[in-house]
């Protein structure tokens, strides 16, 4: 059973209730007599703004069962003698060797002190004390109390400090969009905040510069946000927040400064490159100026960290829409339509992405065979235009084009453009040999190869062009069909064909 020994006004709000959480001690003793007395005694401790709580167990059997459920009891009283003459050795042992749990403090209590001699005690188990019952006055007991409890929260906040290193770790191995963007930060402002030992509720929003409003529209984003907060990182917007919270955000944007009342602080700073970044806090107690520094060096940094993140971003979806643009340029010289390298880049990120690629990868080969027939550009008009049919001398010469785009792209040494390299010179082998430039079978042309083939091919038969008419989609995608195996890698088309809606949708845009 429990008994809360911290009793909160009625009229205190549900926010301080869950903020201030008591600390948790569990009693292992067969005597009831000492579990009420500790109750008695112990009724008014407090430390840090916490009271205590008390699991009380009558047996080394029954507190093995609420260890192994509960990871929260900063402290133990442990009897020695109960169910056996070493019932709470026993249990000792089991909590640091089979539970693992190293953090929870173990203050044994024993009766009869010639059972358990405190110098083999002390040397053969990792308790933290060793006290004789009788020895246990209220001033000595509170001086347990304290030196258990402080022992167990500064345990608390290294092992708080490593698991949200690791956390901040993992979201900076993955900072390249800003969702991780967000995990990160919320995982440094709930560490910071434990850190401090504040137990605040907060958020942190950036409003972003005029160079990337096309991208936040210039509205109030939030970047991080604790638990209480925790719903606002699913529509990014501040709108619903109670209105003196959005009352100290709105004064920090006109003010372009930061303020803080006794229990709240609205840090307030903005990049070089003009983004605006906010962090607010409350607490259930007053904060100290060491606190508001560190709040201030947070918010700091994720902005000028999300600045990077946005002009990161921005500078990409230039290169990916110049690209877009020089492909299309170059396709309107032998095409009716300049759509050919968008769709064949959509219908290639398609099958890498049903072919089980990461997210990256799919948008990597998206641009990339945008890029297939950049080798056109070498290639003179009388040749690339011409309505009839070309003679063996001019397929000589347009078959060029494959290694020509090879040549461009290689020029580069970006991921992208050894891609695209890859691509020019493979999209036009056959999976049984016949293609060209160097005749490649199977699976000797790379998988970006293979796909980009079907998806150039594809949409080539689809779109009108200065030698041949439109076709329909369908009688296209037949002929996919029927070079599944000849022309084609026969899994890649059955890919294709059994997510027709996906291609259909394609052509929709």
């Amino acid at each position: 059973m429990t008994d809360d020994l911290v009793f909160s006004d009625e009229q205190e709000t549900e926010v301080q209730r869950d903020t201030v959480v008591p600390w948790q001690v569990l009693i292992v003793d067969d005597e009831p007599a000492v579990h009420e007395v500790t109750k008695l005694v112990m009724s008014d401790f407090e430390m840090d703004g916490r009271g205590l709580q008390f699991t009380h167990c009558y047996s080394a059997a029954e507190a093995r069962t609420v260890l192994e459920q509960r990871q929260d009891i900063a402290l133990i009283l442990l009897d020695v003698v109960m169910e056996s003459e070493h019932a709470g050795l026993d249990l000792a042992k089991h909590i640091r060797d089979e539970l693992r749990n190293l953090n929870v403090r173990i203050v044994l209590r024993t009766g009869q002190p010639g059972q358990a001699p405190e110098e083999q005690v002390i040397r053969d188990y990792d308790i933290n004390d060793y006290k004789e019952k009788t020895d246990l006055t209220r001033r000595k007991l509170i001086t347990v109390f304290y030196a258990g409890l402080r022992a167990y929260r500064d345990l608390m906040r290294i092992e708080h400090a490593r698991q949200g290193l690791v956390r901040s770790i993992e979201a900076i191995s993955e900072v390249c969009d800003s969702n991780n963007l967000r995990s990160f930060a919320s995982a440094v402002l709930s560490q910071l905040n434990y850190l401090l030992d504040l137990n605040g509720e907060g958020l942190c929003a950036s409003r972003v510069s005029a160079y990337t409003a096309n991208i936040g529209h210039g509205q109030l984003r939030v970047l991080a946000a604790t638990s209480a907060y925790s719903q606002l990182m699913v529509a990014d917007q501040v709108a619903n927040l109670p209105p003196a919270v959005q009352a100290a955000i709105k004064r920090s944007l006109a003010e372009k400064a930061s303020h803080h009342g006794e229990r709240y602080y609205a840090g307030y700073f903005c990049t070089k490159a003009g983004s605006e970044s906010l962090i607010y806090m409350e607490f259930p107690e007053a904060i100290t100026e060491q606190a508001q520094e560190l709040l201030e060096l947070f918010s700091r940094n994720v902005a000028i960290t999300y600045d990077s993140l946005l002009l990161r971003d921005e500078t990409e979806s230039t290169q990916r829409d110049t690209i877009s643009i020089l492909g299309g340029a170059i396709e309107r010289r032998d095409s009716a339509s300049s759509k050919h390298p968008e769709r064949v880049g959509d219908i290639a990120a398609l099958l890498a992405r049903l072919g089980g690629a990461s997210d990256a990868e799919v948008e990597l080969i998206r641009v990339a065979a945008t890029m297939h027939d950049v080798g056109k550009a070498c290639i003179p008009d009388q040749i690339l235009t011409k309505p009839g049919p070309l003679t063996d001398d001019e397929w000589r010469v347009m078959r060029t084009h494959a290694s020509e785009g090879h040549t461009l792209l290689s020029q580069s040494s970006t991921r992208i453009h050894a891609l695209g390299a890859q691509i020019a010179q493979e999209h036009h082998e056959r999976w049984d040999g016949s293609g060209y430039p160097a005749g490649l079978a199977g699976a000797a042309i790379s998988l970006p190869g293979r796909i980009s083939a079907i998806a150039d091919v594809l949409d080539s038969l689809v779109c009108a062009s200065c030698y041949k008419p439109a076709w329909d989609l369908d009688k296209a995608l037949d002929y996919i069909r029927q070079e599944s195996g000849k022309h084609f890698d026969p899994a890649l088309v059955e890919l294709l064909l059994t997510h027709l809606d996906d291609v259909r949708l394609i052509y929709k845009n």
